[in-house]
């Protein structure tokens, strides 16, 4: 077996393998950050990058979870593929961003243009429910081939109520207060 093969199942084994060991990780100190930046790197042999952070339901429907780890994971892993490296400032830049928060990146399904434009999402927490910090629901989805309509929404929770290792459940209803789709998230099997 050559060098550069066995270098690239390695980096798919490293990448596949490793298990998060105390759940998502809401904020980095400087060994996590290390770690995120090297999954990174080391994931663009990976067609499965990111699927620790994403779930899809059987209709299609899904919901990324954007930690500060993922964020950085995935930052590093685009700046490998342009084979430039990923600035300390930009690096800070990110994390600032999700500081306290933990985003969401729903594409959810409809059957009409606007359907999504008055979703209000709460994360649940057990029995308590979440108000999010920012909501962008898509108000023009985007038509599929099969006639439904994709529309694609941003979520943004605080984290001061969610412990990384928590079992949380992301619900959607629609403006008469029905709900439209429900995500269990367990942040203790992510980064």
């Amino acid at each position: 077996m050559n060098r550069r093969l066995l270098s690239a199942l390695l980096s798919v084994v490293a990448v596949t393998a490793s298990a998060p060991a105390g759940g998502a990780m809401l904020v980095l100190g400087d060994r996590e950050r290390q770690e995120a930046l090297q999954l990174g790197q080391r994931s663009v042999t990976s067609e499965s990058f990111g699927d620790e952070w994403r779930i899809v339901t059987g209709s299609g429907e899904s919901v990324t979870i954007m930690t500060p780890f993922h964020r950085l994971a995935l930052a590093a892993r685009h700046a490998a593929f342009k084979n430039e490296p990923l600035k300390p400032k930009e690096q800070d830049r990110m994390l600032q961003e999700l500081k306290e928060r933990l985003l969401l990146e729903v594409n959810l399904r409809g059957t009409r243009e606007d359907f999504a434009r008055h979703f209000v999402p709460r994360l649940l927490a057990g029995e308590r429910a979440i108000e999010p910090a920012l909501v962008q629901n898509e108000r023009t989805a985007i038509r599929q081939n099969d006639g439904s309509y994709l529309a694609r929404c941003v979520y943004s929770f605080p984290t001061k109520d969610v412990n990384g290792a928590a079992q949380v459940a992301l619900v959607v209803r629609d403006s008469d207060g029905q709900p439209v789709a429900r995500f269990p998230i367990d942040l203790g099997r992510m980064r």
